[in-house]
């Protein structure tokens, strides 16, 4: 019997070590202030660790792109934006560099947009704000579902966008400190202290 659960527990544990931070399906990628290194950079911005959490608050614009690219796949998400942050949850990427809106699918954190119909919450360009929920000021959870050509977006709680023509439909994950328009200026603080991934 306790040759049996010796077993189970290697294998266990085999299995796990195969993706860091893997557990009951889920993969962390980030967890606190750890996980930069499951991510490239592209573009300019100031992402560190700080404070518990990834963050960034200064440059141009720029992205954390997941290193391994997904499919269909769960997804949740918890950060804090500062009340004039431009960011946002680029997936199913169709480039690791040069991401824009229009190559990737974007759940998005942008209270103050000017056109609030893609505001916070919704699905940039294709899936509009089905209710406004605000981010700013506070800790928020992203719950957001990928599969075949749909996706839905549910944050704090409440289905915010759902759309079934996704153009893209697999690709690396990406988390954007982005600028403000029209003058590019730099865009509020964004931080996240949970990225969590599940295949479905």
């Amino acid at each position: 019997m306790k040759r049996s659960l010796a077993l189970a527990a290697t294998t266990l544990v085999a299995a796990c070590s195969m993706m860091p931070g893997s557990m009951g399906g889920w993969t962390t990628l980030i967890d606190g202030d750890k996980g930069l290194e499951n991510f490239n950079r592209d573009g300019d911005a100031n992402w560190r660790a700080d404070d518990g959490a990834i963050v960034a608050d200064k440059g141009k614009g720029g992205f954390l792109v997941s290193k391994q690219s997904f499919g269909d796949y769960r997804l949740r998400i918890e950060f804090w934006a500062a009340d004039n942050a431009n960011s946002g949850i680029y997936m199913r990427c169709s480039v690791s560099t040069g991401l824009t809106d229009k190559l990737c699918h974007e759940a998005n954190i942008f209270d103050q947009r000017p056109d609030q119909t893609f505001a916070t919450g919704g699905i940039v360009h294709m899936g509009k704000v089905l209710q406004p929920v605000k981010a700013g000021g506070k800790w928020n959870v992203y719950d957001i579902t990928a599969q075949g050509r749909r996706i839905s977006v549910v944050l704090n709680g409440v289905k915010t966008a759902e759309i079934d023509n996704a153009q893209f439909l697999s690709g690396p994950i990406a988390l954007q400190y982005g600028t403000l328009p029209p003058k590019g200026e730099p865009g509020g603080a964004i931080k996240f202290r949970k990225v969590q991934i599940r295949p479905l």
